[in-house]
């Protein structure tokens, strides 16, 4: 078993975070300040990490690629207002998968025409929400779909402009739970009858409008070759449709760039992936005689993952001849990605001794399983951490937890679900508060029958 050192890169922290006499501060906010004023566990979000991942997707793409081109935020990535807000007010658009997260991102006002409503099982309230709200593209994941949408615009009197999710039979070299372009995955249409049958479904229709392709080969990627390969695949369909008189306007190669969770890891940069999709589909649009369509990305883990940490309360030390754990206020409620994933994590005492740094003196590390509080034996956010003391108010942070932390957390156990802070300059703001037990039984009911008065019998009566 691999041994998580917390002597890793910068990369696996927010741009912002230092380490001083306070112990660990992000965004010019001391971590332990943060938790004495809202509470543990806590996700801390770096403003300044946020801004500069989303500002070099957009300007990456616009410097390679000599056509329009937009970024869209994947908001399943971490969806609320503040966050979703922020980051539109950076250029971007907004790629919603449920009703949920549409309903979000206009709440946060960002305007329906710069709205994606992805998804391959949308409801038929979620359709009928995507069509009043104007949204500027449904990403049509089925021919079920495209038939539930044509119905749905026509009653209603509406149009609506189509992308068509093509499963392009590539393998990304990822966990197989987040691969989605490989021949097997639940997502997309496949080249062939099924595609040849939804084009034709397109062409006949008078409320849909097809404007183009998407296609995505997964999550927490680190080659870029299948996002080429994925262009490669959607520019010759769109070689195919042009015989068709079906220009393809948009292609959307998806999102999934990995980012470092620890300092073994090593993806490519956002300009190393911006620099090559646009130089790809430029040439090879001019190789196939195509005129440039819209290019579009849709990242969500590299634009908010980084900017993210969680600060845990350390509440019992437990030592065995097996193993010695900290035991912390959280675990796979707030963070169920190791459970899910094996994901691995880096982490640090918030004011302890950093050891082996240069800047804090090195002091006695040993090695630890940091495990939460979820009754699981599964419930480990970290395997093997080789830490110093934990000293001061005896807290954690771990590092790179702004994505699919916040999305994936639950209430198992009754936990509440933690508060949410967006740092920057020495400033913070609270855009998500932490849940109450009232909050967790606000929509509980109790049946008056199961509280009457006649007599039940006794269960434990022999």
């Amino acid at each position: 078993m691999a041994i998580v050192r917390t002597t890793c890169n910068q990369a696996v922290r927010p741009l912002t975070a230092t380490f001083g006499s306070r112990g660990w501060s992000v965004g010019g906010c001391a971590l332990d300040d943060l938790v004495d004023r809202f509470g543990s566990p806590l996700y801390v979000m770096d403003e300044a990490t946020i801004v500069s991942a989303a500002s070099a997707f957009v300007l990456g793409l616009r410097s390679a690629y000599p056509g329009p081109s937009e970024i869209l935020y994947a908001s399943k990535a971490l969806c609320n207002t503040g966050i979703n807000r922020l980051i539109h007010e950076l250029g971007l658009g907004t790629e919603v998968v449920s009703g949920g997260e549409l309903a979000t991102a206009l709440a946060a006002g960002i305007p329906a025409d710069r709205i994606v409503f992805q998804g391959n099982a949308k409801s038929p309230d979620e359709i009928d929400l995507g069509l009043e709200a104007g949204v500027g593209r449904f990403m049509v994941d089925n021919l079920d779909e495209i038939e539930a949408l044509q119905a749905r615009a026509a009653a209603s009197g509406r149009q609506a402009r189509i992308l068509l999710r093509i499963n392009p039979g590539i393998e990304a070299h990822t966990h197989e739970f987040i691969r989605t372009g490989h021949v097997q995955s639940k997502f997309g249409i496949r080249p062939g009858a099924a595609l040849d049958y939804a084009l034709e479904r397109l062409e006949a229709s008078r409320n849909l409008e097809f404007m183009g392709l998407q296609l995505h080969v997964g999550s927490q990627i680190f080659d870029i070759t299948p996002f080429l390969e994925a262009a490669d695949v959607g520019l010759d369909l769109a070689a195919e449709l042009a015989g068709r008189n079906l220009p393809v306007r948009e292609l959307d190669l998806g999102g999934g760039l990995g980012v470092a969770y620890t300092e073994a890891d090593d993806p490519p940069s956002i300009a190393d992936l911006t620099a090559a999709v646009g130089k790809a589909v430029a040439q090879g649009c001019e190789r196939r005689g195509l005129p440039l369509p819209k290019l579009m990305l849709e990242p969500g883990r590299a634009i908010v993952a980084t900017a993210g940490c969680t600060v845990y309360q350390v509440v019992a030390e437990k030592r065995t001849h097996e193993r010695q754990s900290l035991l912390v206020d959280g675990g796979m409620a707030d963070n169920p990605r190791p459970a899910l994933y094996d994901a691995v994590y880096s982490c640090d005492p918030v004011a302890g001794r950093m050891g082996n740094r240069g800047d804090a003196p090195s002091g006695a590390e040993s090695t630890w399983t940091v495990a939460g509080k979820a009754c699981e034996e599964g419930d480990v956010l970290v395997k093997e951490a080789t830490l110093p003391s934990v000293g001061g108010k005896r807290r954690l942070v771990l590092w790179t937890t702004g994505a699919y932390c916040f999305s994936m957390a639950s209430n198992y156990n009754r936990l509440v679900r933690p508060a949410m802070v967006v740092v920057g300059d020495g400033q913070a703001d609270l855009v998500r508060e932490r849940e109450s037990f009232e909050d967790l039984l606000a929509h509980d009911r109790l049946p008056l029958r199961f509280i009457s008065p006649s007599p039940r019998p006794d269960l434990a009566s022999p």
